[in-house]
């Protein structure tokens, strides 16, 4: 090996050094620190009384306590990135194929939301879905909800926040992904006689494929952990994992508990997405 590439060599690792620094300081000292509290024992008045113990009993705890509002953060999650993915899906395509000279316009209005607060747009959605407001009164109108029927404070209500939120998340990624499909591949399939639909799935479909996965994770994955939305548009009736990590650190003060359940709700997450993207067959995705 040359001095040139030796020196090459020298010059990449110290580009690493700042990244591997921040990600030491930011991702490795806290992921520890969260870990060795969720081990502490659970008889400490706060943090300082906190004693190391290894007190694996904190999972079947969190478990055995606390499997309900977990499960509804999966499924709400789940529903919210199936509805953002027929939305975004429609929405990409059109603004990939069809939205020409627009496109870059369509775009914009796709992140417009991002110039606003996340708190802001949430609680303009507890305007919209109120018990007096055009949504219920269309929907009693027509039947489709009781005369005390009503949308806020639902489980359809949280799933709608998380839908309308995070929707770009889904919305880019699969455009950039879309928007690199050679359209006469398209086009071929129809010359071979093949159905849209079955054009579709058998060339426009597997070629997004690498879209598809990206923005699923990317809305699924932060919808999971968002509380901010059952906080607001929901109920008691409706509390998700989220709500309860954050009433044990700030509330309650049981900051082993607290951490246990966000060291639960992260490997459930990083197995289901190793499992996900093994099973979509897009493992380079990592």
């Amino acid at each position: 090996m040359s001095d040139t590439e030796r020196r090459r060599g020298k010059v990449g690792y110290l580009l690493l050094l700042p990244a591997v620094l921040w990600l030491g300081l930011f991702f490795v000292v806290p992921f520890y620190s969260l870990l060795a509290t969720s081990l502490f024992d659970q008889s400490g008045s706060d943090f300082r009384g906190y004693e190391m113990d290894y007190a694996f009993g904190n999972y079947v705890d969190v478990l055995r306590d606390y499997w309900q509002p977990l499960v509804r953060s999966l499924l709400y999650g789940a529903i919210a990135t199936a509805i953002c993915l027929v939305l975004g899906y429609v929405l990409a395509y059109a603004i990939a194929f069809k939205a020409g000279r627009w496109k870059n316009l369509m775009l914009v209005l796709v992140i417009a939301p991002f110039f606003t607060s996340f708190l802001i747009r949430t609680l303009s959605w507890k305007l919209i879905l109120s018990d007096d407001g055009f949504i219920v009164n269309v929907l009693q109108a027509v039947h489709l909800l009781g005369d005390d029927g009503r949308l806020l404070a639902t489980p359809v209500a949280v799933v709608a926040g998380l839908t309308y939120n995070f929707l770009p998340f889904m919305v880019l990624p699969l455009f950039a992904s879309i928007d690199k499909i050679d359209h006469r591949l398209i086009e071929a399939s129809g010359d071979l006689y093949a159905h849209p639909v079955v054009g579709f799935f058998k060339v426009t479909w597997p070629l997004s494929l690498p879209g598809v996965v990206s923005g699923t994770l990317l809305t699924f994955i932060p919808a999971v952990g968002d509380y901010i939305n059952a906080q607001l548009l929901g109920s008691t009736n409706q509390r998700v994992i989220g709500s309860v990590i954050e009433s044990q650190f700030t509330d309650a003060n049981n900051y082993p508990v607290a951490a246990a359940l966000s060291m639960v709700l992260m490997a459930l997450i990083v197995v289901m997405v190793l499992v996900y993207v093994r099973r979509a067959g897009t493992e380079e995705l990592l």
